[in-house]
């Protein structure tokens, strides 16, 4: 990437003397922490380093152009965000050493963290996930009548990753007050902009979503400084999202190993010769705000203050272990507190479809800081028009369409958490999360044990087979998070447990994939109380109890089973789990303990399904219960075919019963 300009040319405008000064003192401290970091890096006392080094104009005018309460959403090469927000070196420094003092206790490394405190959420490896984020915390900001403005970074190589394009989108469709700050510095790792993307600017980029765009020189602390400063506070009494293209260039490798030798030398010698820090503070010398006397203060208190914070947090011991620490952090804390409905309150009778439609109603009512978010949600109703008139009583605001865009939409969920509000995010099927799989697995289910965020999100999931709907909206797919550490999942078999499990996810401030089976929407009914309630999540349920063989499933399984007992004369149990993560063992051994005997019946194909891992766990923990092998029957190791005939083999309908049959001959 060539260099654009040969000199930096700074206009102070109307800044004082003061603030010129206390910018170069922002500017110098990354670079001064880098310099110590280079040292410790090759001392061997840290493991891995990140550079920014000519790229600090960039953060240094951005954090200082804001105001303290505004979110910031920073990348690998940000670390003036960090020290701009003032957060205390000691901490900061054990955060890279992987010290229990640091902002993830040991759990992450670099610069993925966040800190509420600071109005700074980190990254996640993945980069482009954190565009959404900032969107849902604008959206936040925008329902609350707050006039804030969030700004968010991506390097130009996160830029090709699709979360990118959706980020921007969603913000340009609902305009929200959002910079997107693209660091073009010419590379992503060691692969120049020209192999990235086919245009030349970003400033064309944002213009095809319909937002604002302008390119300022990134190594001019002073542009940058003033434009952010000035499109915030236009932002914030006219909220919308503008693209700012900041033009810059990464002087060390992508981390330390990587090195430059890819580089061009020229071009390097270029962009060395328009240095942030030096050009800054020349400019401030010529100009006579900055003398000797001035600059050994300052870099006297930059230097103790690295020292003091290095010494603190090279003093601190290593991490010793503890289980039940480790464990208790994977979710946010929270005690269900069971809410029964009352003795006297009146039924009605409610299909599945019905149930789940109204147990979000009463939670929309209980939480006015709900939001529903989903294709075709609004006026439409949804697709199996779960939310229909929903829009009409609550408001565009808070029962929001959205575009195709499951990956943005989830993020902007995760989003609104950041900021207190919940969320609820409708999967039109829930084959399409697969679209969204990233934001599910890395960012909502790890944000608590790393650094502490709630994930306060509801992903309702409608999913199944038994339509001839073919292989895209038939799937079963909850073993794909059941894997998943930091989340929590529940499938109800029937009206009463469908409004009370989606109460209680609701209420939880954890992330939840609620699934709902298509083929029960209608086919089901039952008298269940009008009034708000909760059903204990972990809890199974026996549906009914027998003395020949368990059966342990969920979901249609539950019907399968009940249906196949009559049918067969069978006297079991059918232990209905509701909850599948987490899931109830003491219910399951329990019914083992009785009958001896089980199987376990799951919709989902046989390999690697949950029925897998529960069966394993009873082979384990309750062999000496046992007078047979545990049993499990699921659906064939195929996609799920279209044909009615093709669909019902597929299904373990007909292979269960005659698995039943073999277990009690034992």
């Amino acid at each position: 990437m060539k260099s654009t300009t040969k000199t930096l040319a700074f206009d102070r405008k109307n800044l004082s003397d003061e603030i010129l000064l206390e910018l170069y003192e922002s500017l110098i401290m990354p670079r001064r922490i880098e310099e110590k970091m280079l040292i410790l890096l090759r001392q061997g006392r840290i493991s891995k380093w990140f550079s920014g080094w000519g790229q600090e104009a960039i953060s240094i005018g951005v954090v200082n152009a804001l105001q303290a309460d505004e979110f910031i959403l920073p990348m690998h090469r940000n670390l003036g965000i960090f020290t701009g927000r003032n957060m205390p070196l000691e901490k900061l420094f054990a955060q890279f050493q992987g010290k229990l003092s640091g902002f993830t206790k040991g759990r992450d490394r670099s610069f993925h963290f966040g800190s509420i405190a600071h109005h700074v959420v980190g990254m996640i490896s993945h980069l482009g996930p954190q565009l959404a984020l900032a969107d849902g915390i604008a959206l936040a900001d925008k329902l609350s009548s707050e006039k804030k403005v969030t700004v968010v970074f991506s390097g130009d190589g996160a830029s090709s990753e699709g979360d990118f394009h959706e980020g921007l989108n969603v913000a340009a469709v609902w305009k929200l007050p959002v910079i997107f700050v693209i660091e073009h510095n010419g590379y992503g790792l060691s692969t120049p902009s020209t192999e990235q993307f086919a245009f030349k600017h970003f400033t064309d980029k944002g213009l095809g979503y319909g937002m604002e765009s302008m390119q300022i020189q990134g190594n001019n602390i002073l542009e940058v400084y003033s434009t952010i400063m000035d499109l915030a506070e236009d932002i914030r009494q006219n909220p919308r999202p503008v693209l700012v293209e900041a033009m810059t260039f990464r002087m060390r490798g992508h981390e330390e190993a990587s090195g430059t030798k890819y580089v061009p030398k020229q071009l390097m010698e270029d962009w060395a010769k328009l240095d942030p820090v030096e050009n800054y503070e020349q400019y401030l010398v010529e100009t006579g705000v900055l003398d000797k006397k001035t600059k050994s203060l300052i870099d006297g208190r930059v230097k103790s203050a690295i020292n003091e914070g290095l010494e603190i947090a090279f003093a601190e011991k290593e991490i010793t272990p503890d289980l039940e620490i480790e464990l208790a952090d994977v979710y946010a804390p929270y005690s269900q507190l069971v809410i029964s409905p009352p003795k006297d309150g009146t039924t009605s009778d409610k299909r599945l479809v019905d149930a789940i439609s109204d147990g979000l109603k009463q939670s929309m009512e209980k939480f006015p800081n709900l939001i529903l978010m989903g294709q075709d949600i609004g006026e439409y109703g949804g697709v199996f028009k779960i939310t229909d008139g929903f829009k009409a009583k609550f408001g565009a605001d808070r029962v929001r369409n959205t575009p195709l865009c499951e990956s943005a939409i989830i993020g902007v969920a995760l989003g609104l958490s950041i900021k207190g509000y919940k969320a609820m995010v409708e999967m039109q099927f829930a084959d399409f999360v697969s679209v969204g799989f990233n934001q599910i697995v890395n960012n909502l289910a790890k944000i608590h044990y790393r650094w502490g965020q709630q994930a306060d999100v509801v992903i309702r999931m409608p999913t199944g087979a038994g339509m001839a709907a073919g292989p895209f909206h038939s799937q079963s797919n909850e073993a794909w998070f059941f894997h998943t550490p930091g989340l929590k999942i529940v499938y109800p078999s029937n009206p009463y447990d469908a409004k009370g499990l989606l109460n209680a996810a609701l209420e939880d401030p954890n992330p939840y994939l609620y699934f709902e089976h298509k083929g029960m929407y209608r086919s089901i009914s039952s008298l269940i109380p009008d009034d708000y309630y909760t059903v204990e999540i972990g809890k199974a349920a026996l549906v009914k109890e027998g003395t020949q063989v368990s059966v342990i499933t969920y979901g249609m399984g539950v019907h399968w089973a009940t249906k196949t007992m009559e049918e067969l004369g069978i006297s079991a149990d059918i232990l209905d789990l509701r909850s599948l993560l987490p899931w109830d063992k003491e219910a399951v051994k329990k019914s083992v303990k009785k009958n001896g005997k089980v199987i376990f019946l799951q919709e989902d194909c046989i390999t690697g399904g949950i029925g897998a891992e529960i069966c394993a766990w009873i082979s384990e923990y309750c062999f000496e219960l046992l007078d047979a092998p545990v049993m499990r029957e699921g659906s064939l190791d195929t996609p799920v075919p279209f044909a009615p005939a093709l669909e019902k083999q597929f299904l373990p309908v007909e292979r269960f019963k005659e698995k039943l049959l073999a277990l009690l001959e034992y």
